[in-house]
């Protein structure tokens, strides 16, 4: 197995960036496609971007396209999610996410971290 690990959530206001990391151990990032997924109170967990293992492909969100960043370091094992023009909806526990398979959804998901919490405040 892998474990994750996120960091670099917090409070932010509306219109600022953070930058979230996703630690990995036991295992490399380049065997799995690597994504973000994130839950807001009351809403059902949902795929926010991703990146492929081989290709470095990366696939967003509708809702944060343009906005937001994902990018791996394999010789760091850290995937990370540059996040920028946020706003209060972005509000979310952010989960990273490990899976072999090709189809990024949360049924298709390995291996969660634990989540970390984004507050953007207006």
């Amino acid at each position: 197995q892998v474990q994750l690990v996120e960091s670099g959530g917090g409070l932010v206001q509306a219109g600022g960036s953070l930058r979230l990391s996703c630690a990995a151990s036991g295992r490399t990032i380049s065997l799995y496609n690597m994504a973000w997924f994130r839950q807001a109170p009351g809403k059902e967990r949902e795929f926010v971007a991703r990146i492929n293992r081989i290709t470095s492909s990366q696939y967003y969100a509708d809702s944060v396209k343009g906005r937001f960043t994902i990018s791996r370091d394999n010789a760091k094992n850290t995937v990370y999610l540059q996040m920028n023009s946020l706003q209060p909806e972005d509000t979310a526990v952010y989960y990273c996410a490990a899976t072999y398979s090709s189809r990024m959804e949360a049924n298709s998901v390995d291996y969660w971290g634990q989540g970390t919490q984004v507050t953007v405040s207006s």
